[in-house]
């Protein structure tokens, strides 16, 4: 599929000329699962996403076709017109969102696809979300700023689709830069751009191709361990908004009073955002075997601390270790999805093969395998 089928498709199903957006998926390098804790993150955007192709029909009514799914939807943007279809609730959450908060919408038809693997924890639903916030935005020119867009987009996870994620993955897929990495505070929402271009080294995507449904109650139920943990704390120390703001030592204080497993979360979410601090003052100093450690650190804390990992991609772990892989750890919330390695560029062949090779052995099949290249976040296609 490229630009030129998408829009004969959508020429073909609406007999009318189109614009085309693109928002990416993303990467995070470190900074897992700390966004809705009020912590750092550091991810990029990627060079696979979503793809729209758009016209406001004049109504008040969206016509949708998903060419991945092969399915068409139509439905209107009141409350009561809730299309109950997985794909379409989050067009029609994200319309409802823009509603809610004062802005003038109208109909709209559109033809989409993507490139973004499903369920690989690169975030294929923010860069729908992000293709279409941001076309609307432009097209209908309500002047909403990318941050709120990016809450739009956060909104309609938490109400439409029942994941309640963080701000991270919707913030990097429209403020992506190419050949950069971000450094944001998810509480405060302030950024930093980080060039990122580690000669000598090469950034790739392990796919487990094990399916993980973030909307699963395993998710949610950490996020609620996390804020059990942050309230308790908060007693003791009212300045703790978040998770993230708390030490090691105000957790100790209210070991008695939680649960061991709340425990467990938040000693990885405290220990995760001295990781990215590490990272980011690594990056500076050109230190990737820092870097590397640090995400070895945090894929233990996400495998045995918040218990996200899986058998498939702990075997990846493990792998990388043995093939002395600078950095690997799990990528995105976890249940399975891919590992992220931060691999020389001498020991790329050897590693991808031996992975290959013997994730197949145990499993069955082999790992799907995806070189990172960073690139622009959303924007309208010139073609």
């Amino acid at each position: 599929m490229d630009i030129t089928q998408l829009k004969r498709i959508f020429s073909e199903r609406f007999g009318q000329d189109c614009s085309v957006y693109t928002s990416p998926g993303r990467i995070n390098l470190i900074g897992e699962h700390t966004d809705y804790n009020g912590g750092f993150v550091f991810p990029g955007a990627i060079d696979k996403g979503i793809y729209a192709a758009i016209r406001l029909n004049g109504t008040d009514r969206v016509r949708a076709y998903s060419i991945d799914k092969e399915d068409y939807c139509e439905f209107g943007m009141n409350e009561e017109d809730n299309p109950h279809l997985h794909w379409a609730n989050y067009l029609f959450g994200l319309c409802r969102e823009i509603l809610k908060r004062g802005y003038q919408l109208e109909g709209f038809d559109t033809v989409f696809y993507g490139n973004v693997p499903i369920g690989a924890g690169m975030s294929s639903s923010a860069a729908l979300e992000s293709t279409y916030t941001f076309a609307l935005n432009e097209m209908l020119h309500l002047g909403i700023d990318k941050f709120e867009l990016a809450r739009i987009g956060q909104a309609t996870e938490h109400h439409y689709v029942g994941v309640k994620c963080g701000i991270m993955d919707q913030f990097a897929s429209l403020f992506g830069k190419a050949g950069h990495l971000m450094r944001l505070n998810c509480a405060t929402m302030e950024f930093e751009y980080f060039p990122f271009n580690p000669k000598g080294y090469k950034l790739v995507l392990l796919d487990t191709v094990v399916k993980h449904e973030l909307a699963s109650s395993a998710y949610n139920r950490r996020r609620e361990s996390c804020e059990n943990a942050c309230a308790h704390i908060a007693k003791h120390h009212p300045e703790v908004k978040y998770l993230s703001d708390a030490t090691m030592a105000m957790l100790n204080e209210v070991d008695v009073e939680i649960p061991a497993e709340d425990y467990m979360r938040a000693e990885y979410v405290i220990g995760e955002k001295q990781r990215v601090l590490d990272v980011c003052d690594a990056l500076e100093e050109g230190d990737y075997e820092t870097v590397g450690d640090r995400m070895y650190g945090t894929h233990y804390g996400m495998s045995k601390l918040y218990e996200v990992s899986c058998e498939e991609l702990d075997f990846l772990n493990d792998l990388a270790k043995q093939c002395g892989v600078t950095g690997s750890r799990v990528m995105g919330g976890g249940f399975g999805g891919c590992t992220i390695n931060l691999v020389k560029e001498d020991l790329y062949d050897a590693f991808i093969a031996t992975a290959k090779e013997k994730f197949a052995a145990r499993f069955g099949h082999e790992p799907k395998v995806y070189d990172v290249v960073i690139s622009d976040g959303a924007r309208k296609l010139s073609c």
